[in-house]
């Protein structure tokens, strides 16, 4: 099995402190692996989307997860490694961890968010959440 290998990006430094370790891995390997790059968008409150029609939801949501997803694109493409872009709408871990499973992915690259195991804890990081919610291998990097 061809390693598929699925990295949420939000823009922050720890995400991209994660592409950035794909990109020393991945030139280290004869094969790379084939790189999904995600970003999950929250979903907008319902007293918002109610007044505004939902292309321009839509728009939003594309156009977040673009600038999201910009720099981590801009290292990926600089390294020359080739990968799949996608933007998604929901709860980041539940999302994250879905769109892994239906993908096939064989391992989850995610950033640390830098917080102490006890404040991780009782603020429920993402990349907490994906750990606990997910059976895939998860690679969190400092």
């Amino acid at each position: 099995m061809n390693a598929l290998w699925l990295i949420p990006v939000d823009g922050s430094l720890p995400a991209l402190r994660a592409v950035d370790h794909v990109l020393r891995e991945a030139a280290r390997d004869t094969i790379a692996p084939a790189i999904m790059l995600i970003n999950v968008q929250p979903p907008l409150p319902s007293d918002v989307t109610r007044f505004v029609s939902h292309g321009v939801v839509q728009d939003y949501h594309r156009e977040a997860g673009e600038a999201a997803l910009a720099d981590a694109r801009f290292r990926l493409d600089a390294g020359g490694l080739a990968y799949s872009p996608h933007i998604l709408v929901g709860e980041p871990a539940p999302t994250i961890v879905n769109f892994a499973r239906e993908q096939h992915c064989t391992l989850i690259v995610i950033g640390a968010r830098g917080l102490g195991s006890v404040a991780s804890a009782l603020l429920g990081s993402v990349t907490s959440k994906v750990i606990h919610l997910t059976e895939l291998p998860v690679l969190v990097v400092k």
